[in-house]
């Protein structure tokens, strides 16, 4: 009798060690469970937090675009034109053919720095994104380049596509304006080419040219890739730039389909 209540004791013993032990794990697989989900809710926050503050830097950015943009059509193109008024008074008042020589050149420098400084203030002040495609937007862009007559710009754009963020279009279009204005000035390429394709749940905007090129790792840092990256980080898009001198420079922006 007394061996049957050592072994029931040990049974029982080893049963309560049993139950205490499932305690703890089944505590422990609960206090995993609600920690997750806790970090999960956090995680949620802060992405709702990021989207919050993505949408007041875009909307500061266009705002401070706009009002740039308003200030070099009121001012500085005043200003410029009232240079230009006085610049052609002197030349006609002047006697010598050389001083009215370099008015005229001088006349026609400003006239050409007005016509680009009112290109740009439209482009700052534009309030259409919200009211064109993505597509219809760098067509605009694309027109505006080919009536320079400076290069050969050729889009191949998926009008499938439906991009519906103001804010990521805005950054878009805002890349291809710098990405192009930079070829011009310093790429001294032929062609530019614009694709805006979709692959399987990523639309991928490429941009294209032929120029000289230049050593990625030595100029990253110039202003106008700068502005580039930041524009992309706004969106929290990927970047990816190559360039090869010689040969061009390519640039793709990886954004998730809508």
């Amino acid at each position: 009798m007394g061996e049957t209540t050592v072994i029931i004791t040990i049974i029982l013993s080893n049963l309560i060690f049993l139950m205490f032990l499932g305690g703890i794990i089944m505590f422990i697989r609960q206090y995993k469970l609600k920690k997750g989900k806790h970090e999960e809710e956090l995680k949620h926050k802060e992405e709702e937090h990021k989207k919050e503050l993505l949408q007041t830097q875009v909307e500061i950015q266009t705002q401070t675009m706009a009002h740039i943009g308003r200030e070099i059509h009121d001012n500085i193109g005043q200003k410029l034109t009232l240079a230009s008024i006085y610049t052609k008074q002197f030349g006609h008042e002047s006697q010598s053919e050389e001083v009215l020589s370099k008015t005229n050149m001088i006349d026609e420098i400003l006239g050409e720095s007005l016509v680009e400084l009112r290109r740009l203030s439209k482009t700052l002040t534009d309030s259409s994104i919200g009211s064109y495609t993505i597509q219809q937007l760098i067509y605009m862009e694309v027109e505006k380049i080919k009536s320079l007559q400076k290069c050969h710009v050729e889009c191949n754009l998926d009008e499938s596509i439906n991009i519906k963020s103001y804010h990521t279009k805005t950054v878009l279009v805002r890349v291809v304006q710098e990405f192009i204005q930079n070829s011009l000035k310093h790429a001294n390429c032929e062609n530019i080419i614009v694709s805006l394709q979709k692959h399987g749940q990523e639309i991928e905007l490429k941009i294209k040219d032929d120029g000289k090129g230049f050593d990625v790792t030595q100029k990253v840092n110039g202003i106008g890739l700068k502005n580039i990256k930041k524009r992309v980080e706004l969106i929290r898009a990927e970047l990816e730039l190559k360039s090869e001198l010689n040969i061009g420079t390519e640039l793709k922006i990886k954004i998730p389909a809508e």
